[in-house]
């Protein structure tokens, strides 16, 4: 978990992130950080019951209903979520074979990135996914 080489193959090989907990209020990290993605390429899909769009995306209320629609093409879900909702968002990953998570800075739970480790799953916790896109080049693969 977070090694140099972990983040790098994220960051190169992910093309469609399910954002888990994007809002589409001003001022929100979430929304900062999927604009700024999504303006280097990446596809941002939006997963919040409260939304309806965001980023001119249209919202998911849940994981299962985004995966659906995308025939299961999503590269990575991102978590913009209190910690406590971590364990229930990893299972969703494992159980959707979602191949890799990222928990932004602040989003930890040790005992459930192990799970998804063990899972099989490429994870990064406690990071900034645009800061390590940024300190990287904002190469494309």
């Amino acid at each position: 978990m977070n090694e140099p080489e972990t983040i790098r193959e994220i960051l190169e090989n992910t093309h469609t992130i399910a954002v888990v907990g994007l809002s589409g209020k001003l001022g929100r990290a979430s929304l900062g950080v999927a604009k700024f993605m999504q303006q280097q390429g990446y596809r941002i899909l939006p997963v919040n019951p409260l939304e309806r769009t965001v980023l001119g995306e249209a919202s998911f209320p849940t994981l299962d209903e985004a995966v659906a629609k995308h025939d299961g093409i999503i590269d990575l879900v991102n978590v913009f979520r209190a910690p406590e909702y971590v364990p229930g968002i990893v299972k969703d990953v494992i159980r959707l074979k979602i191949p890799r998570l990222w928990l932004q800075e602040g989003v930890c739970d040790q005992e459930a990135a192990a799970m998804a480790e063990a899972a099989g799953i490429k994870v990064v916790m406690d990071r900034c996914i645009l800061h390590e896109r940024m300190a990287a080049g904002w190469r494309t693969a």
